[in-house]
């Protein structure tokens, strides 16, 4: 734990055990939002489902990367991750972003999608809000995510009509504000 890291942030009058608990729950959300979106993808097929399987896979890796940018930070400041992998789940700031009874529905697919991407933007939100002039790293990476989720959310947003977003697909680059995070 980075003690003075966590006593500042203590200091300029964040509660932090509510921060580990929402950077924990979203940390769950993100890895589970992984393996949700693999089953998500692979269901993906045929003329419609084709379009839209490049874009769930980059959220689907930029998920990932979120869960490895989160955890250094819930370390840094204290807390863990649970020791049950059931437990993480269900704690989950999301929630499961499963298969539609029909996985041949492309457009129920893309609102499984838009909808885990739109809870991320809350909860990314949510902590923006609590760390904002307080907490400058945590807040840096909860802005850095909360980019990305909504890009994420505009692009499925996008599929189902909902009108222009003016964002585009990354090509060969992922996780562009998160990854100075990762090193």
């Amino acid at each position: 734990m980075a003690k003075v890291a966590r006593e500042m942030v203590e200091k300029a009058g964040v509660d932090v055990e509510k921060l580990l608990k929402l950077l924990v729950a979203n940390a769950a959300a993100e890895l589970t939002t992984f393996y949700y979106y693999t089953i998500l993808r692979c269901n993906l097929i045929g003329l419609e489902g084709e379009g839209i399987k490049e874009i769930a896979e980059t959220a689907r890796i930029e998920d990932r990367n979120h869960f490895e940018a989160l955890v250094p930070r819930i370390y840094e400041l204290g807390g863990k991750l649970p020791d049950d992998m059931k437990a993480f789940h269900d704690i989950s700031a999301c929630p499961p972003a499963s298969l539609p009874k029909d996985p041949t529905d492309v457009k129920a697919i893309l609102m499984v999608l838009v909808n885990a991407e739109r809870c991320a933007v809350r909860g990314y939100t949510e902590i923006c809000h609590l760390t904002a002039g307080k907490d400058h790293r945590t807040y840096e990476l909860a802005l850095a995510i909360l980019n990305e989720e909504i890009e994420h959310e505009s692009w499925f947003s996008e599929f189902l009509g909902e009108g222009p977003s003016g964002h585009f697909l990354r090509r060969g680059e992922t996780s562009p504000f998160v990854s100075k995070f990762m090193r």
